[in-house]
């Protein structure tokens, strides 16, 4: 088998210019290779794979996996002992294997070592297995290649550059090629870019016409022609060359390429040649990089690790050196019966074993059980999002997966999302809803005295009945619509024959009257559909004909023109004849345009059009307006003449078309308005609102044009009529962009500015801002498209617009690229250094779920590529709601406090230690005995922790979602940080004081019932054992705040079982069988039978909590956090029965022009005439729906680290000042 290039593209040409050059036809001539490590062009010649081979191009295998077998376990423990933790175990664990200094046991750390590494590397493993798998599964795809004249089947690894390949119906695209010929007429073929771009709409793609003739393998295995184009780079949309054949050239467009993860759909067969394999194609490109994702509390711990280390060494000197001088001073007196060691021949060297002695007995402030716990904490939370039911979609039978165990406490701390449209916001399916008719409106459900109906009262929908090819899955609820199309109303008729004519759907017909249509957009399907109900049915066309059964009487029209969109016309057109020889002119586009194009008589009946569009936009529709035009028979000839010449124009082809096209498309006559409601997913609108109320920023990004994902932005309330401003970015060019943002940040200014000084605006600029933009009164939103967010993105501007985009309460990215998705997260990742998640459901999301800290797969109609890149899985936007706000929330305060607790419990199990050091002559002797020191953190006092860290919650999740500011100390990262693990370790040292010498006080002068002295070593150290033990499980009963029958379970079980373990090693039975291990019989009963020393453990018991419970009452009391008021809240409403109060937040329906309902790209209209692309767009921005001002939720929080910020409870149940 032959070695696959890697994803990454580390092949000979990695060094290779990726910029995304354009091109833009003629790139050079033909010409001898010249051989180089940077790729200024590529040369690609059909059917001479010697002379492409020169060149060293990629092959077609795809390497996505880490390890092989031979290479696993070296460079995955290589990649393990990079953690810091697992370095310093491994120190560790050396040390021990030397007997001079070695106090302990090796087993005490060797375990639990190769414990973590196993679990790790069967993880490791098991993922790479699966990237393996699925390599080999599209590495072994058949394809059929054309290798000496005959087709053979080939794997996808062993197509090359310059290959001919043949792909069938429903085949997936091997590799990025040049359209040659197919089985349409004109060269045409379809495509499904899903996997690719995430839409699911068709696309059109056509073979330039020198090829197209070229069907047979005779001819395609003689066809020798070179193309030289641009080099591999990540533009999907994109593409520039020539094809040199016969000594002409042709221009190549990214309309003649079918890419690398696209599907073909409803075309028999084609051919194309191969111009980018495997790493260089298009796909490959926009994938990224798979990124070791680490959570903050994971740095954050490798930062502590580092700092306790550090204060272990000097702990460890401080007692070396105290060593050195007791054996100078005094243990050189007592060399008779204390001889050194054999070797030690100086108290220096004495203080310098002593120094890795105390190293060794003192690691276990951070042992390795925590890391080991930690992970056990993580595959429960994980467990817990696995069997959620409330995120359980039974419609789809889709349960959420946590897809990573080590990412979870970082959803309780998100501060941005970043979020696709299509398919993760909507449902990307779209429902003809309302439509205006010559001044007629209709769609209203009406009860039966003809009112509206309220919601609730729906009657049933309209019956189709009439109609044998009606779509049965089509509703409708307004009869009178119907009844108008029976009565014969010409208006309505030519209404829907324009939605049967002007489009560029496409019909296949399975069987008689079994109509299935293939639109390029979910919209246009959705008028055609409404027009086939209605009686206006679209049954098929050719390049030059349609043909519509209108009322059941087939009709053919022939098609003379279709009108491209673009984004500057906004428009559609087609230019008809009818069975009569009438020549009209159909068009539908964006109402501010096509209002201007209208014959003057119309200007009453656009009045009410305008009332009725300005209705449906209320309502959150995408509206359309169309219009007819009737032609002369002479004009046209003469007009269509000009249209052919100014086809083949040479220069400036798009600017004659434009002017010939705006010419024909005036005076025309108002039909009347569509409105398509593109419905969202369940819930979306409420999980934004409670998601901004969490102080979370929603940015969304998406690949479909402008007007679309505004549309969208107003009905899931991220876009409101309460906005002050919103700034539409549009420029070309650098210096326009700059432009533009600079007079966006400016208006910010001003307007704060202008409220300062009315005194409405009272806060005052933090210091601590990073930009003053960030303190802004009012509320923005910045829209931007994918051409200007290219130049935002270059270095000299990408913190120019990072500070303009993070002033406004909402930012939509408009027509971006997949690797620019990821760029805008990178970005905010880079600058802000707040947690980041990117959420989406198509391919073309990929890249930014990689690049977030934390990525989501929406598991829709887009295939499975982004959830199989991401970390955690579900099949609804609303689901991310509970996502953060539950899981997320509880697993960082559980990992918290987890976090917390562990580093008190050992470092008051440690620093026992280093107080006994000062008092044995700094011999290095462990106060407890070897197997308590084991036990501590394995039996004693794990389960209990791990009790908390997997079931603590401290309020319900109702609670949870009842007040999302609860979220916002994750945000702030305010339960464990430097300072609070600087609490931690003081209380742990001060636990540890008192540990120590209250017994040690107690027992200088105690004695036994009988009279004899009570103190030993071993009765002190079951004292001191005891009482830490108690203390320990104590604490972590005060910690809990959520108790279970495990948590009970757990802590007293562990007490129970630490004395049945302390007095089974001190017993007769033990030291029969062990005589050289447990030598102390019966030590454990005689010390614990003595009053002295249970008053002893109870007096340092006392002594540790007391003042622990204190200060948590006096806190709770005088500054209570936000969750104590909700839990306070909550208790009284239980004792009192009070009704339960809901937030409630009213808005009003907005007022804006909705953008019109198209958003398929350039593409079928004229390549069904002639082969020429088409664009779609729409309408200008003008005026927002509402959002309730969220101005309160900034009291809390102006930045992070702001000391002293307040702010009242959302749900006035407290009227407290609560303080993060």
């Amino acid at each position: 088998m032959q070695e696959c290039s890697k994803a990454e593209g580390a092949e000979v040409s990695s060094g290779r210019a990726v910029s995304g050059l354009e091109g833009s036809g003629d790139l050079g001539v033909p010409g001898d290779a010249e051989s180089g490590s940077t790729e200024e062009e590529r040369r690609v010649r059909a059917n001479a794979r010697e002379y492409n081979e020169k060149f060293q191009y990629a092959s077609n295998c795809i390497k996505t996996s880490k390890y092989n077998i031979v290479t696993f376990l070296p460079v995955n423990l290589f990649e393990q002992f990079q953690e810091v933790a697992n370095t310093y175990f491994l120190f560790l664990l050396i040390l021990q294997l030397i007997p001079q200094i070695s106090s302990l046991s090796w087993f005490t750390t060797i375990v639990p070592l190769v414990l973590v590494l196993t679990i790790t590397a069967v993880k490791d493993a098991t993922d790479d297995y699966f990237r393996h798998k699925s390599d080999n599964q599209v590495n072994n795809r058949q394809s059929q290649v054309l290798i000496g004249g005959v087709l053979r089947q080939e794997q996808w690894m062993n197509v090359r550059v310059g290959d001919i390949i043949k792909l069938e119906n429903n085949q997936f695209v091997a590799a990025d090629l040049l359209l040659l010929s197919s089985s349409e007429p004109h060269g045409l073929c379809y495509i499904e870019t899903a996997e690719l771009d995430g839409e699911t709409n068709m696309k059109v793609r056509q073979a330039i016409p020198v090829t197209a003739e070229l069907g047979d393998t005779s001819q395609l295995a003689r066809f020798d022609g070179e193309v030289i184009c641009e080099p591999p780079n990540n533009k999907l949309d994109k593409f520039g060359g020539t094809l040199y054949w016969k000594e002409n050239k042709y221009p190549l467009s990214n309309q003649n390429m079918l890419l690398r993860g696209c599907v073909l759909r409803n075309t028999e067969w084609c051919f194309g040649l191969v111009i980018f394999a495997g790493p260089d194609t298009k796909l490959m490109q926009n994938s990224g990089r798979t990124k070791f994702k680490r959570t903050s509390i994971d740095r954050l711990m490798n930062t502590l690790v580092l700092w306790i280390f550090g204060f272990l060494v000097c702990m460890g000197v401080i007692l070396a050196i105290g060593n050195a001088i007791w054996e100078h001073e005094v243990g050189i007196c007592f060399q008779i019966y204390l001889p050194w060691d054999e070797g030690v021949h100086s108290a220096f060297f004495s203080g310098f074993l002593s120094f890795w002695s105390y190293i060794i007995i003192l690691n276990t402030v951070v042992p390795i059980s925590l890391y080991v716990s930690v992970e056990v904490i993580r595959l429960g939370h994980s467990y817990f999002i696995n069997w959620d039911k409330k995120m359980y979609c039974a419609k789809r039978r889709t349960p959420a997966e946590a897809r990573t165990t080590t990412l979870n406490e970082e959803l309780g701390q998100v501060e941005y999302i970043f979020s696709d449209k299509t398919g993760t916001l909507t449902q990307n399916i779209m429902v003809f809803s309302k439509c205006s008719v010559n001044g007629h409106s209709y769609g209203d459900v009406q009860d039966m005295l003809g009112h509206k109906a309220e919601l609730g009262e729906r009657p049933e929908p309209v019956d189709f009945s009439f109609n044998p090819l009606a779509d049965p899955r089509f509703q409708f609820w307004d009869p009178s619509l119907l009844e108008a199309v029976k009565l014969g109303d010409l208006h309505v008729h030519e209404f829907f024959r324009l939605l049967s004519l002007c489009h560029t759907v496409m019909s296949e017909e399975k069987s008689e009257g079994e109509l299935f249509y293939k639109a390029q957009s979910p919209d246009e399907g959705a008028l055609v559909t409404a027009a086939r109900n209605f009686g206006f049915v679209f049954r098929s066309r050719t390049p030059k004909t349609i043909t519509v059964q209108e009322l059941g009487q087939a009709v053919t029209y022939q098609l003379l023109a279709i009108l491209d969109f673009n984004n500057i016309r906004k428009r559609m057109s087609v230019i008809v004849r009818s069975p009569e020889g009438k020549i009209r002119l159909y068009c539908k586009g964006a109402d501010t345009i096509l209002l201007e194009r209208l014959h003057p008589l119309n200007q009453d009946l656009a009045s009410v059009t305008t009332d009725h569009l300005n209705e449906y936009a209320g309502e959150g529709l995408r509206t359309l307006v169309l219009a007819y035009k009737d032609l002369e028979e002479s004009y046209y000839k003469d007009w269509s003449e000009r249209l052919h010449r100014a086809g083949s124009a040479p220069e400036a082809r798009e600017d004659h078309l434009a002017r010939l096209y705006d010419e024909v498309e005036h005076d025309m006559m108002l039909l009347g308005a569509t409105a398509i409601e593109d419905k969202l997913q369940q819930g979306v609108p409420e999980t934004i609102a409670i998601l901004t109320l969490a102080n979370i920023k929603i940015w969304v990004l998406t690949g479909d044009k402008q007007e679309t994902a505004v549309n969208i932005g107003y009905s899931c309330k991220m876009l409101t009529d309460d906005m002050t401003e919103v700034f539409v970015v549009t420029g070309h060019t650098v210096l326009e962009v700059r432009e533009e943002l600079r007079k966006a940040r400016e208006k910010m200014m001003d307007a704060s500015r202008s409220v300062c000084n009315g005194f409405s605006y009272q806060e005052k600029l933090s210091s601590k801002l990073t930009s003053v933009l960030e303190a802004i009164a009012g509320e923005y939103a910045l829209v931007i498209n994918g051409h200007s967010l290219a130049h935002a993105l270059e270095a000299d501007m990408e913190v120019e617009f990072l500070e303009t985009a993070c002033a406004c309460k909402a930012v939509i990215c408009c027509r971006v690229t997949p690797l620019q998705k990821a760029q805008v997260v990178e970005l905010v990742k880079k600058y802000k250094k707040a947690v980041t998640l990117a959420i989406g459901d198509g391919a073309n999301d990929v890249s930014m779920i990689k690049t977030a800290h934390i990525g989501v797969g929406i598991s829709g109609q887009e295939g499975i590529q982004a959830v199989l890149a991401s970390d955690y899985s579900f099949s609804q936007f609303k689901f991310l709601q509970r996502l953060l706000l539950v899981h997320g929330r509880w697993s960082y305060l559980r990992m918290c406090k987890f976090l917390c607790y562990f580093f008190y419990k050992n470092f008051a199990f440690t620093m026992v230690h280093f107080w006994f050091g000062f008092f044995c002559g700094f011999s290095a002797q462990t106060v407890y005995d070897q197997y308590f020191i084991t036990l501590y953190n394995i039996v004693y006092t794990s389960l209990p922790v791990l009790a908390m860290g997997v079931f603590d919650q401290d309020v319900p999740e109702q609670r949870s979602m009842e007040y999302p500011k609860l979220y916002e100390p994750g945000q702030l990262n305010l339960l464990f940080n430097k300072r609070e693990f600087f609490i931690c370790i003081a209380q742990g040292i001060y636990t540890s004081i008192l540990m120590f010498f209250i017994p040690y006080g107690v027992f200088a002068d105690a004695t036994r019932d009988d009279g004899a002295q009570l103190a030993d070593y071993q009765s002190f150290a079951v004292t001191v054992a005891t009482s830490l033990v108690i203390v320990v499980s104590v604490q972590i009963g005060l910690d809990t705040g959520f108790w279970t029958a495990i948590n009970h379970f757990f802590i007293w079980g562990s007490l129970a079982a630490y004395f049945a373990i302390l007095f089974t090693m001190h017993s007769d039975g033990l030291f029969r069988m062990f005589p050289n291990q447990f030598r102390f019989v019966g030590n454990a009963q005689n010390t614990l039978a003595q009053p002295t020393v249970w008053l002893t453990i109870a007096l340092t018991a006392v002594v540790c909590i007391v003042p622990v419970v204190a200060f948590r009452f006096l806190k709770l009391d005088l500054k209570p956090e936000l969750s104590d008021t909700v839990r306070y809240t909550q208790l009284v409403r239980k004792k009192q029965k009070a009704q339960h109060r809901c937030m409630r937040h009213a808005g009003r329906a907005g007022s804006r022009r909705s953008g019109y309902a198209f958003s398929h790209q350039e593409g079928f209209g004229e390549l069904i005439m002639s082969g020429k692309n088409m664009r779609l767009s729409s309408l200008a921005l003008s005026s927002f729906a509402p959002r309730p001002s969220a101005s309160w939720i900034d009291t809390l929080r102006k930045k992070k680290g702001c000391e002293g910020s307040s702010a009242s409870s959302p749900s006035g149940a407290a009227d407290k000042t609560l303080r993060v």
